[in-house]
C-alpha cells in the first residue's frame, strides 16, 4: 500500500472523527440552549411578561390550537398561578429541530380553594435565525377526570324521563343580571357536586353581562336564537347567533356575554356541579 493512500485514509479518518466530535458538541450546545430557553420561559410566566413569552414562539407555533398571545395574556392573570416544569430529555434531531420531554406542575386559586394539576409534556423546538423557538407545546395532564365516578353512578341508577310540557320553570335571579330569565332543572342538583342538566329560558331581546364559570359549560340551543361572544368586555357587535340544535363548549374561566334574539331562546346546559355564575371577567 502506498504511503499516499495510507496518508489519505488517515486524513479521512481524522476528518470523520473531527466531524463526529463537532456534531456531538453542536448537539450538546443546542440542548443546553434549549434548556436555557425553557428556563427563561418559566421566569417570563412568573413575571407575567406576555411579550417575552410570545417572542419565544415560532410565527406558526401551535399551542393547544389557541392564539398564543390571547392564551398567555389570560393565563398569567390566573390568581395564584405557580407553573413550573422540568425537562427530562432534549433530543436534537437535526440542526434546526429538537424535541423536549418533561414533567410539569401547576397550582392556582379558585373560588373553592387551591387548584392543582400535574402531568407530562412534549415541546417541539425549531431553530429560526439562529435562535430556538417553540413550534408545538403539548401538555398532557395526569389528573383523573373530575368526579368521573360520581358522574357515572347516579345516571346509571335508573332511566329518567321528562316531558317538555312537564318542566317546572322558576325565576333565575342573579346579581348584576336583568330579571326575566327562567330556569328548569331536568336532572341532578346544579348547586351540588355531581352531574346536572338544566335549561335556561331567555325573553326576547335579553342581554346578559360578562361572566364566567369555574367548570365546563356544555350548551345546546333548544329553541329560538341564542347569541354569544367571548371576551372580558361586552362588545355587542361581536355577538354570534346560534339556532336550534347548535352546540357550544365553553372551557372553565372563559368570560362571555350574550343574549337572545327577537323571539327569545331556550338553551340546555349540562356538566358537573356545582354550577356557578361569576359576574365580570376572571381576576
Amino acid at each position: 500500500m502506498s504511503t499516499t493512500r495510507i496518508g489519505s485514509r488517515m486524513a479521512l479518518a481524522a476528518l470523520a472523527i473531527a466531524v463526529a466530535a463537532s456534531t456531538a458538541w453542536s448537539q450538546q450546545g443546542d440542548a443546553a440552549a434549549i434548556r436555557a430557553a425553557s428556563d427563561q420561559w418559566q421566569r417570563d410566566i412568573a413575571a407575567k411578561n406576555v411579550d417575552a413569552i410570545v417572542a419565544l414562539h415560532a410565527p406558526d407555533a401551535i399551542v393547544l390550537m389557541s392564539a398564543i398571545r390571547g392564551m398567555w395574556a389570560e393565563g398569567v392573570k390566573t390568581p395564584g398561578l405557580v407553573l413550573s416544569w422540568t425537562p427530562a430529555t432534549i433530543e436534537v434531531v437535526s440542526p434546526t429541530r429538537a424535541i423536549e420531554y418533561g414533567n410539569y406542575t401547576e397550582s392556582y386559586d379558585t373560588p373553592q380553594g387551591k387548584g392543582t394539576d400535574a402531568g407530562g409534556y412534549v415541546t417541539v423546538w425549531h431553530k429560526i435565525n439562529g435562535k430556538w423557538r417553540v413550534a408545538i407545546d403539548a401538555p398532557v395532564t395526569s389528573a383523573p377526570l373530575p368526579d368521573a365516578a360520581a358522574a357515572a353512578a347516579p345516571m346509571d341508577a335508573k332511566v329518567q324521563e321528562l316531558a317538555n310540557s312537564a318542566l317546572a320553570w322558576s325565576d333565575f335571579n342573579l346579581p348584576g343580571f336583568d330579571p326575566g330569565v327562567k330556569l328548569a332543572v331536568l336532572s341532578g342538583d346544579p348547586g351540588a357536586k355531581g352531574p346536572y342538566v338544566l335549561r335556561l329560558q331567555f325573553p326576547a331581546g335579553y342581554r346578559f353581562p360578562v361572566h364566567w364559570h369555574p367548570g365546563v359549560e356544555n350548551l345546546t340551543v333548544v329553541s329560538g336564537q341564542f347569541q354569544l361572544a367571548m371576551g372580558n368586555t361586552a362588545d355587542w357587535a361581536t355577538l354570534k347567533t346560534y339556532g336550534p340544535g347548535d352546540f357550544l363548549y365553553i372551557p372553565p374561566r372563559h368570560a362571555h356575554f350574550g343574549g337572545s334574539g327577537a323571539q327569545g331562546s331556550v338553551v340546555q346546559l349540562h356538566g358537573v356541579g356545582p354550577f356557578q355564575v361569576i359576574l365580570g371577567p376572571p381576576k
